[in-house]
């Protein structure tokens, strides 16, 4: 039977009530709620195959894996690590939901990374190389770790400075064409440290600049965290004043340094300091200061002095990048961490 035009408005004027409680009965986001946190990890070419597992294992939270697998060895010259651009793992990645944007780092002479960023040809050079490189395996992008240039003395500091800058625009300008993501990995920049890297201009050019948030202490130094709320708050209040936080990636170790007074100092994954932690009988502590883990022990006849990151450390640092709007963080390495690491970066 036809419904009379009166009927027809009373019918319609009850579906709008209906659907309008219906999405108020949802939960809704709060105005306040800040975004989740991104993870990314770099996957070391030494232990491709347990990074490889680790990043499938935690897709679910990983924005970016960036394999270790390539090297700059000239302006026209990047060569690639034992098992670059396994196209097994790049179509895993995919499949699974991340992007995969490798790492280009290089170790070259004193001085030859700035003669070939310092002069334009070769820098246009070697962005022609480095496009190469993304073109040949279609990645999403690439992320340059470049640090020879880090400890320029005195008289060439701003030139090179400059320079990095230059080719950074120039690179990202050209990945950008080409839809692809360029990522800029720096070391932290404080009142006296990292003064190479000019922040303002690499955070106009990348889509992400990875701080290296690590080795506070470091294999070269003298023994203690490699890194604390206190020196990550002094790293951020000046990053964000220069660089977009949501531009901004906080890197996080998940391994540490085992040293010893005179002697080599030992690189550690959070996997094999809690082996040696446990083989030596020896109780779990966090440092006050830090609240990052550490122990001492005894071998051959000398005192070795354990210091590492764990989840423990890493909940003790996330308050900080809260406070300053950092949502996206990236872990040295996969497969380094302590598994419980996860569910404390999943929290927002």
């Amino acid at each position: 039977m036809a419904l009379s035009p009166g009927a027809r408005v009373r019918l319609a004027a009850l579906c709008a009530v209906t659907a309008l409680l219906t999405v108020l009965a949802q939960p809704q986001a709060s105005a306040d709620e800040p975004p989740a946190r991104t993870v990314s990890g770099w996957l070391p070419y030494w232990d491709q195959e347990g990074g490889y597992a680790d990043a499938l294992r935690h897709a679910s939270q990983l924005h970016t894996v960036s394999p270790f697998w390539y090297q700059a060895m000239a302006a026209d010259r990047i060569d690639g690590h034992p098992g670059a651009g396994d196209t097994r793992i790049i179509d895993g990645l995919h499949q699974a939901g991340i992007k995969v944007v490798p790492t280009v780092m290089e170790t070259m002479g004193p001085g030859v990374l700035a003669e070939i960023l310092t002069d334009p040809h070769s820098r246009t050079t070697h962005v022609e190389t480095l496009l190469t490189v993304v073109r040949a395996r279609g990645y999403d992008g690439i992320d340059i770790d470049y640090e020879s240039i880090a400890p320029t003395g005195e008289d060439g500091y701003l030139g090179v400075r400059a320079a990095y800058a230059a080719f950074a625009r120039e690179l990202c300008g050209r990945l950008h064409a080409l839809g692809k993501q360029c990522v800029l990995t720096v070391s932290p920049q404080t009142a006296d440290t990292g003064r190479i890297w000019d922040y303002a201009a690499l955070g106009k050019a990348a889509d992400r600049v990875r701080i290296m948030g690590y080795d506070l202490h470091w294999s070269g130094g003298a023994a203690g965290p490699l890194a604390s709320p206190q020196w990550y708050d002094d790293i951020l209040r000046h990053a964000t004043a220069l660089i977009p936080a949501d531009r901004l990636e906080m890197g996080l170790p998940a391994y540490g340094w085992d040293w010893v007074p005179g002697g080599r100092t030992r690189h550690v994954t959070w996997k094999e300091a809690e082996a040696l932690r446990l083989a030596k009988g020896i109780a779990y502590q966090l440092d006050p200061a830090s609240q990052t883990p550490h122990f001492t022990y005894e071998e051959d006849d000398s005192v070795r002095d354990v210091w590492y990151q764990d989840s423990l450390g890493v909940a003790a640092d996330l308050p900080v990048l809260r406070r300053h709007g950092i949502r996206n963080t990236t872990l040295w390495a996969l497969g380094f961490e302590d598994p419980a690491v996860w569910p404390v970066l999943g929290r927002v």
